[in-house]
């Protein structure tokens, strides 16, 4: 029990993963391989962001 809202969670980020028409950035994205430093914006110190994972979903 307790499964319910992880699971609902896990079939709404598939769902938005395989119908997103979002456009991909091809020149970032050879950027980013190739380890090339860009000139837009940041210090090269990237933060991640924890509050994207909640409590419940580990339960």
């Amino acid at each position: 029990m307790g499964r319910g809202r992880a699971k609902a969670k896990q079939t709404k980020v598939a769902r938005e993963l395989k119908y997103s028409t979002r456009q991909t950035d091809f020149d970032a994205l050879q950027r980013e391989l190739s380890g090339t430093k860009s000139s837009e914006g940041g210090n090269g110190d990237e933060s991640f962001d924890d509050d994207e994972y909640e409590d419940d979903d580990y339960r």
